[in-house]
């Protein structure tokens, strides 16, 4: 392979690894390869075949830096598991060889760095090199054990660029890793990497205070119980912390607050990282003292969480939520409950705010879930007779009740306009469905319109959710479609950013395909909930249900676009159509002829006697009746294009209008039901080409297979009910009755 076409192959790797989790065809295609490429042994002798193997390995790696490493995680898991039975166990040895030769690599690298024209080149090789051994050591932690001592002085790395951060982080996770199965290693190394661990939760960011200190609780809860060490540095941020809180008890708007700012940041942090790692009320810690840490850590975060710096109040939240993975219980505490409960429900509240809870309910389940499949892995080895399920219960117990606590407010962050918020959101709920940790069907409906997000990503992963759900509980998706629609249809209102254009039901790119095209395709294969979920939706646009417009819009568009792939389902559609026109339609048209009087001059308040008197000849074939009937047939002089005609017809109706418009208004919010099924006939006419005669001749309770044709689409064929985004834009229910507005309503009546 030429070096110039490393690029071409990284690229090409990219693409086909990201497939490992796809159907299993494919994914078995991916694991042949890969293992063929990367992860069969190289003969010894040949250097160059394992160089070439390490810089495309690497650069792989390095391509997908910002869209994560799970594809990696993954075919390793695959491909060694595949041949955990077996006697000869190539992959193993593949990558024995691999992350031995990453560290001589490591090394050259190392060497290079002095050579100042390839500096950026080679920092960016030994991000790639290191973070590549990081996933080995994730998967096969065992492999990196010899090459502990190796990569223990990366930790003084001196940070300049984001490059050197990196290096120290992914060397602080390999290390915490590998430290707890060397077997007796030299306490000389173990201080060592204490005291650099230290040095740098001292001196850097969160991301590094964050892996050290991960790193920090291996090494002495599983090895060195140097728990002395440790307790004296929380004492330190602890203790400034207090200090902090009484200065500001005593005065808010002290300067020296001000000053001492990135301290309080750093203080809240570190104490709640330290917090995550350690359990501060064991006696190795605090000895004898009865006083309880996690409530004096609670009370101090708490305090600062209603400080009025965004800031301070953000970092206060991310100490709460560290604390909250070594102490779950702690998210039962009333005032725990009401901050997160109050911030994901307040609209008003800082978007900042909001994603830092769900972020820490995610970090919680994520950590949750890595910690069950850590004990069952225990518990297997230590006695495969025992009772697992039992083992796990109490745990997921714990999460299920936390869970249940905030799930109505994590739901309702779908509603949010920022996509981060959203993204957040889905992350927990997806998180709780796949731990089994809440019912399902209770966010069905929000999965649903998450579907319809604008976001690929988002709206995959609440599809392949609802995928999941359908798979274990057959007929919860069709029984809550309906009310996942409309919920879609305000989480598309949210989203909006132009109040003023009316929310519309399919995506506005080439494909033009109904938002919710994905549930429909869930659905259609059973023919009973088919018809059930469309009858429902049809029965929105019936004047009796007060279905908002837009909504209707929203649903009508759903309907015009959905994915059809027999001629039964529009033919049904246009069926049912009929049959709500030929009632609604008609029930209507008598509401607006009722309420016209027979000459606007004549017309004046009655009293409360003639009042009932014309309520009762309104159903009697009077001269007022037989004006407003006038209209009516007039209609073929409509349908002949001529202008003067229709103009005709509108003066002849406007001349019967009565005073009180509020009849007009109601009738022209209420028409705006038939107008758009009116409409959608056509469009679906026009769309796949049906006669009227077709129409006409079609029976719902005919034979399947008589309109089991698949459908022939036209192209270009688009949904614009011109009359109703009229309607909406010019926001017509609430506007000033002008007679304008008048004429505007009387052509709706005609049409």
């Amino acid at each position: 392979i030429e070096q110039p076409t490393f690029p071409k192959i990284t690229e090409m790797c990219v693409k086909m690894i990201r497939r490992v989790n796809d159907e299993e065809g494919i994914k078995k295609l991916v694991n042949e390869t890969f293992q063929k490429l990367w992860f069969t042994p190289t003969p010894h002798h040949d250097k160059e075949a394992m160089t070439r193997k390490i810089l495309n390995i690497t650069d792989v790696v390095a391509a997908c830096r910002d869209t994560g490493y799970d594809w990696f995680e993954q075919l390793l898991q695959n491909l060694l598991k595949s041949e955990e039975d077996a006697s000869y166990k190539p992959v193993k040895k593949a990558c024995t060889q691999l992350v031995d030769n990453l560290v001589e690599h490591i090394l050259k690298y190392e060497e290079s760095l002095s050579d100042s024209d390839n500096k950026g080149v080679n920092s960016g090789r030994l991000v790639a090199c290191i973070t590549t051994l990081f996933l080995f050591s994730k998967i096969r932690p065992q492999l990196m054990v010899k090459h502990a001592m190796t990569m223990q002085p990366y930790l003084t790395t001196k940070c300049s660029t984001q490059n050197d951060f990196m290096v120290i982080c992914n060397v602080a996770k390999i290390l915490e890793l590998v430290v707890p199965l060397m077997e007796h290693p030299s306490e000389t190394f173990l201080a060592t990497i204490e005291e650099d661990l230290m040095k740098l939760i001292i001196k850097y960011g969160m991301t590094v205070v964050q892996h050290c200190v991960s790193c920090l609780g291996a090494v002495v809860n599983k090895v060195t119980q140097n728990y002395k060490f440790v307790w004296a540095c929380f004492n330190r941020y602890y203790g400034a912390l207090s200090k902090l809180k009484n200065q500001h008890q005593e005065d808010p708007n002290s300067t020296i607050l001000t000053a001492n700012k990135p301290a309080l940041l750093r203080s809240l942090f570190t104490v709640g990282a330290l917090c995550r790692h350690f359990d501060f009320d064991q006696e190795d810690f605090k000895g004898n003292s009865k006083v309880n840490i996690k409530d004096k850590v609670l009370e101090l975060l708490m305090y600062f969480t209603k400080h009025s710096d965004e800031e301070v109040q953000t970092k206060a939240i991310i100490g709460l939520g560290f604390a909250f993975i070594q102490h779950p219980s702690l998210m039962f505490e009333q005032e725990v409950k009401t901050l997160y409960n109050s911030i994901l429900s307040d609209k008003n509240c800082s978007v900042n705010l909001k994603i830092q809870v769900l972020k820490n309910l995610q970090t919680y389940l994520q950590e949750e879930d890595t910690r069950m499949q850590q004990a069952d892995r225990d518990w297997k080895k230590v006695a495969k007779q025992e009772d697992l399920k039992e083992m796990g219960d109490i745990s997921s117990g714990m999460s299920s009740s936390i869970m249940q606590l905030y799930l109505k407010q994590v739901l309702e962050a779908f509603f949010h306009n920022q996509s981060s918020v959203r993204h957040f959101a889905l992350n927990v709920i997806a998180l709780t469905l796949n731990q089994g940790l809440i019912h399902p069907v209770q966010c069905v409906p929000y999965l649903i319109a998450m579907g319809t997000d604008p976001e690929p990503s988002m709206r995959n992963k609440a599809d392949q959710q609802l995928v999941e759900i359908d798979k274990k509980y057959a007929g919860f998706i069709h029984m809550k479609a309906v009310a996942g629609m409309k919920m879609s249809y305000q989480v598309q209102q949210a989203i909006n950013s132009c109040p003023k254009d009316p929310v519309r039901g399919f995506r506005h790119d080439e494909s033009s395909s109904a938002l919710c095209s994905h549930l429909y395709s869930m659905i259609r294969g059973n023919r009973q909930h088919r018809r059930a979920f469309l009858i429902s939706l049809l029965n929105l646009f019936d004047d009796t249900a007060k279905t908002e417009v837009n909504m209707l819009l929203y649903i009508a568009d759903n309907l015009a676009c959905f994915p059809y792939q027999t001629q039964e389902e529009p033919l049904f559609i246009m069926h049912h159509i009929d049959i709500t026109l030929s009632v609604s339609g008609s029930n209507l048209l008598q509401s607006f002829k009722e309420s016209m009087v027979k000459d606007k001059k004549k017309e004046r308040k009655p009293s409360s006697d003639e009042e009932t008197e014309s309520d009762s000849n309104s159903g009697s074939g009077s001269e007022s009746e037989e004006e407003a009937s006038k209209p009516r047939r007039l209609r073929k002089r409509v349908d002949s294009d001529s202008d003067s005609d229709e103009e005709n017809d509108i003066n002849a109706v406007m001349k019967c209008l009565p005073e009180n418009s509020a009849p007009l208004i109601e009738f022209a919010n209420v028409s705006q039901g038939i107008l758009l099924l009116l409409m959608l006939k056509q469009h679906l006419k026009n769309l796949c080409g049906f006669s009227d005669s077709k129409i006409q001749k079609y029976s719902p309770s005919e034979s399947a297979k008589v309109y089991d044709k698949a459908i022939n689409r036209k192209t270009g064929v688009h949904f614009h009910p011109k009359q109703t985004l009229d309607f909406l834009r010019s926001d017509m229910a609430n506007s000033k009755i002008t007679e304008e507005v008048k004429r505007s309503i009387v052509k709706q009546y005609l049409d």
